[in-house]
This record gives structure tokens, C-alpha cells and sequence, in this order.
């Protein structure tokens, strides 16, 4: 994450962020150093806001490079989620049908 790359290049001290933003100093150092790894959306609006700049780019270059690459999905299963999403669709749910797919192909089901 490019956390302290901005808030050295506005010239902040860890302090002064955390005490802008309202997260902890040692949360922050945590995420500095990598400890932290998976912060949530909302610590990161938080640091984003404080240091001007937007989550995304908060976020390292793989992670924006996974980013880049769903919006390279087809329109086709891009349409099929917002459906399935629609209509109840729950990720539990859409899991469940994935594994019975595989069980099926597995045991020779391939009537499609």
C-alpha cells in the first residue's frame, strides 16, 4: 500500500494521521510495515479522505492490477451476476450450484 509514501509526501508524521484520520497509531504502523495487510474499507476511506487522494489509490499495484483485470470481464457474466443478484441470488447460494456442477461433471452428468 502506498500509505506512507502519501502521508510523508504531506509531510504528516504518523501522529498526525492517525489523529486526522481517527485511527489508532499503531493500527497505522501496522499497515505501514505490512503487518496489517487486509484493512477494512472504511479505515482506508478514512486515510484516503485524510490524505486527499481516493481507496484505490491507496491500494498497491496487484491489487490494482486485479482490479483492471474484472473490469476486463465479459459484459455476458457481468449481466448473469446482476441477475442472479436480482433475483436472491445469495454468494452461499451461487457457491452451492458451482460445487453441484462439479459433482455433477465429476460423476458423469454432462447433460447440459
Amino acid at each position: 500500500m502506498r500509505i506512507k509514501r502519501l502521508r510523508i509526501k504531506k509531510g504528516y508524521s504518523i501522529n498526525e494521521l492517525s489523529e486526522k484520520s481517527g485511527i489508532s497509531k499503531s493500527y497505522l504502523s501496522y499497515i505501514e510495515r505490512g503487518i496489517q495487510q487486509n484493512p477494512s474499507l472504511q479505515v482506508l476511506s478514512r486515510l484516503a479522505n485524510t490524505l486527499d487522494t481516493d481507496v484505490e489509490d491507496l491500494l498497491d499495484n496487484k491489487k490494482k492490477e486485479e482490479i483492471i483485470e474484472l473490469q476486463n470481464i465479459d459484459d455476458d457474466w457481468i449481466q448473469l451476476v446482476h441477475e442472479a443478484i436480482q433475483n436472491g441470488i445469495t454468494k452461499k447460494d451461487f457457491a452451492y450450484y458451482l460445487d453441484f456442477i462439479k459433482f455433477k461433471k465429476l460423476n458423469g452428468g454432462n447433460d447440459h
